[in-house]
């Protein structure tokens, strides 16, 4: 495989004319360098008007390596064969380098330029380019690969250092301006002033150099991919707005930018998104622009990049959404306040949807990142992530239902997939006895890294040194933890079950929805024409769970199987669904014949929540059916079809409405899942409960008013 290297553009508030001074002091021999022994010139030449000055050196170098590798491959030295070209007129210096030891083993090529400041003619700019090609090295390729791009990062550093060091020697001397080349006068001799040699030492020596904030302003943080030579990164812009990084991770993030304007069509990242995926997949570029690709495709597909113009969170979002932003912490960090115990996240789900919720949350995400770059240029420092700080006071069993916690999954993927490293610290406080439970079933689904981010304080351990306090200013720190700042996020409350949604209110949106599936459905049951869903069970030992709230009128709940799947034609089929409502048992089916009760019957009243779970005995077809409950008993197998039904609506418009959830989970599954086991608890905690069982099915419900 071959490695490959791109610095980013140094640059030296100096004219070209006197870094090359500097430049030549490097030669035959550089003290500066201990691995640089010394040089021998091959060839040189120069033009006639001695514009062009071309020499071609041998150079010795001595690289670390382990004795035993020096021994088996006969080498105490390396040699490097350089080729300078110096362009006065242009004010340009081309190097070009490879090695000439083990070149069929192992090949090194390098390209480094001086050029002139395209915006101040008084600077000059560096860059270096170089690539390793390992084909055989007796066995020890990675050994050798790991040596090479260990002294390589060593030599860039170096070669910072000994520039400026020479600089600054001209400088001591006096030496603080040396003229342009100009062509010469005819029939007059030439009189070179600046340095008659220039001569290249090997290429990792010569490297980055730090300016001051005063930088180039070729570089910006988000660029087109039209845009010509792609407006190259600067080492100054680096480390004033993307931070510390080593040569190695600078040389990813500028060649993932390249590619992406080489074949990206569209807007290209900002450098610190990039920046995020790279980290994300610890810096290895071809993961990290698959990764990056993927949510390119994902963030065009569902227009991300315009939901901080587009989205307006619904009002009941504003009103029972405990979350905002709030100041920063001590690092500078944009500080986001979740109050997650005050939320009632099954209302939300229910009178929301997934889609709202999804949509909210990348929606703080966008805002997240505008916030980091604000305050990058507001604290003069890259702030580039940012803190929250999540509040669990009041949370309990009912945050743990199955299809809440499936949402908060779905989005959590969605979150580390295109928003890797945007998360600084993770502040949990007040965390209940019931936290280890949730921690336990979301933890895993959780990048490493980002976990390692999250600090948990139980009870009052917020308080006091070690606490809050050591991340946030005692200022900043709001009213609800004991501070003195007013915090104006929504302290939340129950959702009023008037506001569930349903798919007669389909949520209204202009945009492409990010949440193709639905966790919840709803359906309508009118008198004589219940609503029903067939499971099929392949295997005995599994466990049917349900979650359904009653949005009108009373249902009884039911549950039967059999052996056999409802076979109805399409015609039948057709006439027996009535909008959302869907009826499978046929009409021909006898109770007790062709299918059997296995639940007893749940009578439910409007406004109730019904949580449940069964654990079924046989393989075969299981059917969930809900129908309205009257008071007089009817018979099981003679149902009224929706011809009936329709004759009966002429004198009684009366229908019940539900909204309803299930899943199938292997029995084994269930038993170590908490979340199913106690998705019975539903609602607030002054919420009563009831529990009703059936010995013949061992199944569970409980209902919450």
């Amino acid at each position: 495989m071959v490695q490959k290297y791109q610095s980013p553009v140094r640059v030296y508030k100096y004219p070209f004319e006197l870094v090359m001074a500097a430049y030549e002091k490097r030669f035959p021999t550089c003290p500066e360098i201990p691995v640089f022994l010394g040089s021998e010139i091959l060839r040189e030449s120069k033009s006639d008007d001695g514009a062009i000055h071309i020499i071609e050196r041998s150079c010795k170098l001595n690289v670390d390596a382990p004795r035993l590798l020096k021994k088996i491959a006969g080498v105490e030295y390396v040699f490097f064969i350089q080729k300078n070209t110096l362009n006065w007129k242009e004010r340009t210096l081309l190097i070009e380098a490879h090695n000439e030891t083990f070149a069929s083993r192992v090949i090194v090529l390098e390209i480094c330029n001086y050029s002139v400041h395209p915006e101040n003619e008084e600077w000059t700019c560096f860059e270096q380019s170089a690539s390793l090609d390992i084909k055989s090295f007796f066995g020890f390729e990675n050994t050798v690969e790991k040596i090479a791009m260990k002294q390589y990062t060593a030599n860039i550093k170096r070669g910072k250092e000994v520039i400026e060091h020479y600089l600054k020697e001209l400088i001591s001397q006096g030496i603080t301006f040396i003229p342009r080349w100009t062509p010469p006068a005819v029939g007059r001799k030439v009189v070179q002033k600046a340095p008659s040699q220039h001569e290249s030492s090997k290429g990792p020596a010569e490297s980055h150099t730090h300016g001051s904030d005063e930088e180039s302003g070729t570089t910006c943080p988000s660029v087109e991919a039209s845009a010509p030579d792609a407006d190259k990164l600067d080492a100054d812009y680096i480390e004033r707005y993307l931070g510390q990084l080593t040569p190695l991770q600078e040389s990813c993030l500028i060649r993932l930018r390249q590619w992406l304007q080489e074949t990206h069509k569209g807007k290209i990242p900002k450098d610190e998104h990039i920046l995020r995926f790279l980290r994300a997949r610890d810096f290895n570029i071809d993961k990290a622009r698959e990764m990056l690709c993927q949510s390119l495709t994902w963030r065009k597909q569902y227009q991300v990049d315009y939901i901080l113009q587009t989205w307006r969170p619904p009002s009941l979002l504003e009103e029972y959404y405990t979350g905002g932003w709030h100041y920063q912490d001590r690092d500078g960090r944009p500080l986001y306040i979740l109050r997650l115990g005050q939320m009632d996240t099954k209302g939300l789900v229910k009178a929301l949807g997934e889609e709202s919720l999804l949509r909210h949350v990348l929606s703080i995400n966008e805002e997240g990142q505008k916030r980091c770059e604000e305050n990058t240029n507001l604290f003069g420092r890259p702030i580039t992530s940012w803190t929250c700080l999540v509040d669990l006071d009041g949370l309990n069993m009912r945050h743990l239902w199955r299809p809440g916690v499936k949402a908060l999954l779905r989005i959590i993927e969605v979150v580390e997939d295109n928003y890797p490293e945007t998360l600084g610290r993770l502040l949990i406080v007040r965390a209940p006895r019931v936290f280890p439970v949730l921690w336990t079933l979301v933890s895993p689904f959780i990048n490493e890294n980002t976990r390692q981010k999250f600090l948990i304080y139980s009870g009052n351990n917020y308080q006091g040194p070690g606490g809050l306090v050591d991340y946030l200013d005692k200022d900043v720190i709001p009213d609800f933890l004991g501070g003195e700042c007013v915090c104006n996020v929504p302290e939340g409350g129950l959702v009023p079950k008037s506001l569930y949604q349903t798919d007669e209110e389909p949520e209204t949106s202009d945009h492409i929805r990010l949440w193709t599936e639905t966790i919840y459905h709803s359906a309508s049951i009118f008198k004589g024409a219940p609503h029903e869903i067939v499971v099929e069970i392949l295997e005995g030992e599994s466990v049917i769970t349900w979650d359904f709230d009653i949005l009108k009128g009373d249902v009884a709940f039911s549950l039967f199987h059999s052996k056999r799947a409802p076979e109805m034609s399409w015609k039948e089929a057709s006439a027996l669904t009535a909008g959302d409502n869907m009826q499978l048992i046929g009409k021909s089916w006898v109770l007790g014949v062709d299918y059997s009760r296995v639940e007893s019957p749940l009578v439910c009243r409007e406004s109730e929540s019904i949580q449940g779970s069964h654990v079924t005995r046989w393989p075969g077809f299981y059917i969930l059916q809900w129908k309205m409950h009257s008071p007089v008993p009817c018979a099981g197998t003679s149902l009224s079809r929706v011809d009936d039904v329709l004759a009966s609506l002429q004198v009684s418009n009366h229908k019940c409405k539900i909204m309803y959830y299930y899943e199938v989970l292997a029995s084994k599954e269930f038993r170590g899942s908490m979340s199913s086991l106690e998705s019975c608890n539903s609602g607030f905690s002054q919420l009563s409960g009831a529990t009703t069982s059936s010995n013949q099915s061992q199944s569970s419900s409980l209902i919450s008013r």
